[in-house]
């Protein structure tokens, strides 16, 4: 049972850091279908964040600059894009560790969509790199991608995991 003194806490967002915004926005908007929310720009420390979301059908970000960031900060699983500046174009920069080689620590997001193999079919046309695509494994019926900086993200279906997960199923 919930506390009642955590009433009203939000699991608001998980944080990255990228490398490159341009290559991270263009992935998670147009690959998989995120907004840009907002983008907080911090000059004097040198760095920026990029607030993305899943919207919900008719669900609109507010113009009004306040409005917005309250949107933002009270939503549940917003996706908070960390790009330190100058990363981008650093060629000793080697890049971030995406938790899934040694040592392990993060695995991946995970993005539910309607069909599987329609959204990797749909990956495919935008030459997403493959983790682990549908068929392959003895886990059938989910992929893993990657997005620009070799963070996984799991690509699952609810009917699919039911399927999957449900003895007898």
């Amino acid at each position: 049972m919930r506390d009642p003194a955590t009433a009203g806490y939000t699991l608001n967002q998980t944080m990255l850091r990228i490398r490159d915004p341009q290559a991270s926005i263009r992935f998670y908007c147009d690959v998989l279908g995120f907004t840009l929310l907002h983008r907080l720009d911090f000059a004097e420390a040198k760095f920026s964040l990029y607030f993305l979301a899943l919207l919900r059908d008719g669900e609109t970000v507010p113009e009004d600059a306040a409005e917005r960031l309250r949107f933002v900060f009270s939503r549940e699983t917003t996706l908070e894009l960390t790009h330190n500046w100058g990363t981008e174009t650093d060629p000793d920069f080697a890049g971030y560790h995406n938790g899934n080689a040694e040592p392990r620590g993060f695995g991946h997001l995970g993005i539910s969509v309607p069909d599987v193999a329609v959204a990797c079919a749909r990956f495919e046309t935008f030459s997403v790199e493959f983790v682990k695509r549908p068929d392959d494994g003895r886990m059938k019926g989910i992929a893993f991608i990657k997005d620009p900086d070799g963070y996984w993200i799991e690509i699952l279906s609810p009917n699919g995991m039911t399927t999957l997960l449900t003895p007898g199923g």
